[in-house]
């Protein structure tokens, strides 16, 4: 009888961690709020600036495709960090910005989602217009890398 009671608790247990462990991975994250769409878009030109011969890490745009023109919201962001001569990332070091007047730091939105390889958010909303994202990043050895890139967002139907 009481290891009966025991083993339907320790199910119903497993059941409701799976739930919110489905809930948590499934859910969306706002990266850019309606207000902060509404603000002084930055003109998108090449904002990269290099001194010296260091290299920082590399951070490639994995999705969405620089090419998809009018993608729905929410979309699936995935950057991926790259390291140079053996250097590792220093995830705690990611920043991604919404360059715009004033910039927005979206960072504390999706940094659950960093890791060593890059970023992953599966689902993140953005209100339809076109932004221009900068991520940066640094390696264990203080050197850093960024990427600016922009998403497109088409109204929805």
């Amino acid at each position: 009888m009481l290891g009966e009671l025991i083993r339907k608790v320790v199910v119903l247990a497993f059941a409701a961690f799976c739930a919110a462990a489905s809930f948590a991975q499934s859910s969306t994250v706002t990266l850019i709020t309606a207000d902060e769409a509404k603000r002084p878009r930055a003109k998108s030109t090449d904002l990269t600036f290099r001194a010296g011969i260091s290299r920082g890490p590399a951070i490639e745009l994995l999705s969405p495709r620089s090419s998809e023109a009018g993608i729905q919201s929410p979309i699936h962001l995935q950057l991926k960090f790259e390291g140079h001569g053996g250097a590792q990332i220093d995830q705690a070091s990611f920043k991604l910005i919404d360059v715009c007047d004033p910039p927005v730091d979206l960072t504390d939105r999706i940094k659950e989602f960093v890791n060593q390889a890059g970023v992953d958010v599966p689902a993140a909303a953005i209100p339809d217009g076109s932004y221009l994202i900068r991520a940066e990043v640094k390696d264990k050895e203080g050197r850093t890398g960024f990427l600016t890139f922009t998403i497109n967002i088409a109204k929805q139907h």
